[in-house]
């Protein structure tokens, strides 16, 4: 699960897929599903703007936001992400952040990220009551 990921109802999914292509994209513009389904809620700037990506520009009072919520999770003996989390790679990964190593798949803020992922799969666990 991907907190910013609003569309991925499995049951959007199903129904979209089964669109035909020309529906989804007319005149060139990608979304156009969407974005005709939309045309009467948003503003015309928001309505066909570029897709913006994961923030790619770094910044260290995010990164710092992260880490405390990092830390947090961790000192919860019952936080259920520690489950399949290496603690104590994780806690060295802590220490020294941007030791990292290099990024994936063109990920700029690949640690950031990575951290990002582990809480907001943590948060989806505890919300949903999920055990592994």
């Amino acid at each position: 699960l991907e907190a910013r990921v609003p569309f991925a109802d499995h049951r959007i999914i199903e129904y979209v897929f089964n669109v035909p292509w020309e529906m989804k994209y007319q005149n060139g513009v990608e979304k156009a599903l969407l974005r005709d389904a939309c045309k009467d809620l948003l503003p015309e700037e928001l309505l066909h703007r570029k897709k913006s990506p994961y923030p790619k520009t770094y910044h260290p009072g995010y990164e710092k936001l992260l880490i405390a919520e990092m830390q947090h999770i961790l000192d919860q003996p019952d936080a259920p992400v520690k489950t399949f989390i290496d603690t104590k790679k994780l806690e060295t990964f802590l220490e020294a952040p941007t030791e990292y190593g290099k990024p994936w798949f063109g990920q700029l803020m690949a640690g950031p990220q990575l951290l990002a992922y582990f809480i907001q799969i943590n948060y989806w666990m505890q919300k949903y009551h999920l055990n592994l």
